[in-house]
């Protein structure tokens, strides 16, 4: 009896445990690799569907092909799973293959639609925050329409002219909220050549605000 006992306490603190501690995405990963089990490689597409596909869908402007995109990268990870080193993380893994496979998507397609970006989330720079949100405005003053259309547009000419190594720091610093050594991972490139893509990003971002005559 007493035996039992101790055994149903021991078995009810591995479960609590296992819900207080969730598996890792590397852990998923790995045990994938090594067992083929599908039920784990579908969790780890679940985990990110949502935050991957937006940050596609942002960078690619194009629904459909960031979902064409956001299956190519996880058909990579399938793929490349043996190359996952133990000890690395798994996220910005993640990040470097669907990053590069949405540079060559657009690549492939010129003629994609001009970017669409969402009311970014609160960050450090307030100069990108302030040039983005131009890009969606509430204002419901009919007599704002025109200008406001105008200078959204500026911005996103600017943007889509911005060099594809700028366009996708600001997307995974600004957008993904990656610190500059994360989104130096992802892109396989030094912090500092982080922080002069994005400033260069940004003087150039401002140049249009301060030549569209933005209070």
């Amino acid at each position: 009896m007493k035996a039992s006992l101790t055994n149903d306490l021991y078995f009810t603190e591995r479960q609590f445990n296992a819900k207080s501690d969730p598996v890792t995405d590397e852990h998923l990963l790995l045990e994938y690799r090594e067992t083929g089990n599908r039920e784990l490689y579908a969790q780890l597409v679940y985990r990110y569907e949502r935050e991957l596909f937006s940050y596609l869908r942002r960078y690619l402007g194009n629904a459909e092909l960031a979902e064409d995109v956001f299956q190519a990268a996880f058909l990579a990870v399938h793929l490349k799973c043996h190359t996952f080193e133990e000890g690395r993380r798994f996220r910005p893994w993640l990040y470097t293959i669907a990053t590069n496979a949405a540079i060559d998507a657009r690549r492939r397609n010129k003629r994609h639609r001009t970017v669409s970006l969402d009311t970014p989330r609160e960050q450090d720079n307030e100069d990108v925050g302030r040039l983005v949100n131009l890009l969606e405005s509430g204002d419901p003053d009919p007599a704002n329409v025109a200008f406001n259309a105008e200078r959204i547009r500026l911005v996103r000419e600017v943007l889509e002219q911005l060099p594809e190594s700028m366009t996708s720091v600001i997307h995974l610093v600004y957008y993904q909220g990656m610190k500059y050594r994360e989104a130096a991972d992802v892109l396989e490139i030094p912090v500092g050549t982080v922080k002069s893509r994005l400033n260069s990003a940004i003087t150039k971002l401002t140049d249009v605000w301060n030549t569209s005559h933005v209070d």
